[in-house]
């Protein structure tokens, strides 16, 4: 006789054999869109889209994302009269699978193709992150306008202030401060926010045991940060990338 198996538990077993199956293909064989997607919408990659509404219904003085706005300034820069977005786009850069699209990316843009570039990003994706988690940041918004604002923001922050207003949070609540800071450069990677791979009691700061990572940032007033990643779906070919 055989027992009736309920239906949660084989359910639990489809799913967990769909997990230990899923591989990715290797990123040369990427398009722009899979590249683009692991950048902007993947476990390792997220996007945090900040609208600003205030010139849909125009007032003589009003606040908008670029600060205190007058009349004065919406002649001066031009009036859009529709709702502007700046779009963050907040990366595990230490986790091998967002270096493997920059890189992909690289190679797609590059007309005609260069055969030799490749190997010459084999070194910056096969890089090791054995001491640092690496969170870059870059933005951008259809509206050339409303980047100076994240641009200053960026270039003018420096690590003593962040540290205050910058953290890696876990599910359990624990915190991982920030260790350092970089600001953009023509590397084309973004604000690079570095924090140490292990935390307070010397083990890796994430494993399977979490269940979520957060990371959050005041780099300025008007630029605030607060995005959320899921631990579980963090696995890349085996290996918990972060």
């Amino acid at each position: 006789m055989f027992r009736k198996v309920p239906a949660f538990a084989i359910a639990a077993l489809l799913a967990l054999s769909v997990v230990a199956q899923k591989q990715y293909k290797p990123y040369g064989e990427w398009s722009e869109k899979d590249a683009q997607k692991m950048l902007n919408d993947s476990p390792w990659g997220r996007s945090q889209i900040e609208t600003d509404t205030s010139e849909m219904f125009f007032r003589p003085d009003a606040v908008t994302a670029g600060g205190p706005s007058t009349s004065a300034d919406r002649t001066s820069r031009g009036a859009t009269n529709q709702a502007t977005s700046v779009n963050y786009r907040v990366r595990f850069l230490s986790a091998r699978p967002i270096r493997e699209a920059l890189a992909r990316a690289i190679e797609i843009a590059q007309k005609p193709p260069n055969p030799q570039l490749p190997a010459q990003l084999k070194g910056f994706v096969e890089r090791t992150f054995s001491d640092h988690i690496v969170v870059s940041v870059t933005f951008d918004t259809k509206d050339p306008r409303f980047a100076n604002v994240p641009r200053q923001a960026f270039a003018a922050a420096i690590p003593a202030t962040l540290k205050v207003t910058t953290t890696l949070i876990r599910s359990d609540g624990e915190r991982l401060f920030l260790a350092d800071y970089q600001p953009p450069s023509n590397d084309g990677l973004g604000a690079k926010f570095i924090f140490p791979r292990k935390g307070r009691d010397g083990k890796p700061f994430l494993s399977s045991d979490f269940s979520q990572v957060r990371f959050v940032s005041e780099v300025a007033k008007q630029v605030k940060l607060d995005v959320r990643f899921k631990v579980s779906d963090m696995m890349y070919n085996g290996v918990l990338e972060y």
